[in-house]
């Protein structure tokens, strides 16, 4: 009987965010897998390795999927990706595959989810606390109430036209384009808060766009809400 492939998702920072489910399946897996060439260097393993040490004992295997847009090159690394996993698939070992934030938003894993399955092979699910989520907590703020819409906004085509939504926007994987954004936050008017690096070593809040730093790491999230009033039910 082939292995099973799990894609975990690990939470965005803080190791005390993995589910007990996480932990669990984490543990029974012969192999663990995540992005990145050196695994030891993987920022989803240092947390998994925070809530579960054992794991630095287990056979670990690490997975290139480089940052590009070049959709063809993304396809390449994919199927490379699938193909490895699959070797261990087929000797019946359970491999887990660790995803930063929940496994199911924006999550680099699920292109070699639907590979694995396509090649016949069985692939689960394993749901992390999203990265916005913590963000909102961390903030001490609700994303959400009674009927307001909520909107997740990651290109820069998608960001200047959603700021213009209703309710509650947030936007992620902004990288060089902060600045640009920020601009764009200035004049909507709306209520704007930052979380870089949420649950992780260097940790900063920010609480308005003229505090934001454009400079800020990949791993930096905006919550943005309309001024108090316009997003009543």
């Amino acid at each position: 009987m082939g292995g099973i492939l799990y894609g975990i998702g690990v939470g965005p920072g803080d190791p005390e965010l993995l589910t007990l489910k996480a932990v669990r399946i984490m543990k029974e897996c012969n192999v663990i897998a995540a992005p990145g060439r050196d695994l030891k260097k993987s920022v989803a393993y240092q947390i998994a390795c925070g809530a579960a040490p054992e794991l630095k004992d287990k056979e670990c295997v690490g997975v290139e999927l480089p940052m590009t847009r070049d959709q063809k090159v993304q396809q390449e690394y994919h199927e490379q990706a699938a193909a490895l996993l699959e070797k261990y698939l087929n000797q019946g070992k359970q491999v887990g595959f660790l995803n930063l934030g929940d496994v199911t938003v924006y999550a680099s894993y699920l292109y070699i989810h639907r590979l694995v399955l396509a090649h016949g092979y069985e692939s689960r699910l394993v749901n992390g606390v999203p990265s916005f989520c913590a963000a909102a907590a961390r903030l001490g703020i609700g994303l959400v109430e009674n009927s307001q819409e909520f909107h997740v906004l990651s290109q820069p085509e998608q960001i200047e036209k959603g700021l213009s939504l209703p309710g509650t926007k947030v936007i992620m994987k902004m990288g060089k384009n902060l600045g640009k954004v920020k601009e764009w936050l200035y004049d909507s008017g709306q209520q704007v808060w930052m979380v870089e690096n949420c649950g992780m070593e260097g940790e900063r809040v920010y609480l308005s766009p003229k505090d934001i730093n454009e400079k800020a790491g990949y791993y930096s999230l905006l919550v943005v809400k309309e001024a108090a009033g316009k997003d009543e039910a």
